[in-house]
């Protein structure tokens, strides 16, 4: 089954810059690809297309079988609480706020009671190898530790889709191992993921390579 579909998808802003320009691409259940290309190629677009966070100008996008262009943002909300999760390069955290909350505020809108909650955001940073860190403040953790905290947040939920938009960019080589690390083993948990990156080290990293430039799929 294909967990990801786009189909003709264009993006045009403010009616003359083509961030995509036609874009194909289908992903199927399980899988853990690269989507990658320079800055600008459109690559963060494409993002923003499979995460629903924006709609295509023209054609269609269909995650987990729901076509974005049908449902209302109410709807978009939910479906990315129950279908998808993001890291992102920027940790996002909240300071100030333990890791424990950090990662439980990732179920905040799926009505899950708050004790629960932590329940399961003990588990996923147990997942990280960050069950000793519950306490700890972003401010009382190295960059990776607080890369792998965004990570827990994000599979917190059990998302089937896991997009990670440059996840070891603002991370030391070290560091960044130990997060690929875990996206490997999310991967083999069978989670799919599609790590967004400029970098061909991480992309050769991953069975399949998806190439943009000029906001069309290269290969």
């Amino acid at each position: 089954m294909n967990i990801v579909e786009l189909r003709g998808v264009t993006k045009t802003y403010n009616g003359h810059v083509h961030a995509l320009r036609g874009v194909d691409l289908t992903v199927s259940t399980g899988e853990l690809l690269a989507i990658i290309g320079p800055s600008g190629s459109g690559k963060s677009t494409m993002l923003h297309m499979i995460g629903t966070l924006d709609r295509p100008t023209t054609g269609s996008v269909r995650i987990a079988g729901h076509s974005v262009l049908d449902l209302t943002d109410r709807q978009l909300s939910a479906l990315r609480a129950r279908h998808l999760g993001f890291v992102f390069q920027q940790f996002h955290l909240s300071p100030g706020v333990s890791a424990l909350d950090n990662v439980a505020d990732g179920l905040l809108y799926t009505g899950t009671p708050l004790r629960t909650r932590r329940e399961r955001a003990a588990s996923a940073l147990e997942r990280v190898g960050l069950g000793h860190r519950l306490d700890h403040k972003p401010n009382q953790m190295s960059g990776g530790e607080q890369q792998r905290v965004a990570v827990a947040r994000a599979v917190v939920g059990d998302p089937p889709l896991l997009l990670a938009d440059e996840p070891t960019g603002n991370l030391d080589s070290a560091a960044g191992a130990e997060v690929l690390k875990i996206i490997k083993e999310l991967h083999e948990g069978g989670t799919t993921i599609a790590i967004i990156t400029h970098d061909n080290e991480i992309a050769e990293w991953c069975p399949r390579q998806v190439r943009v430039r000029d906001g069309l799929v290269l290969s």
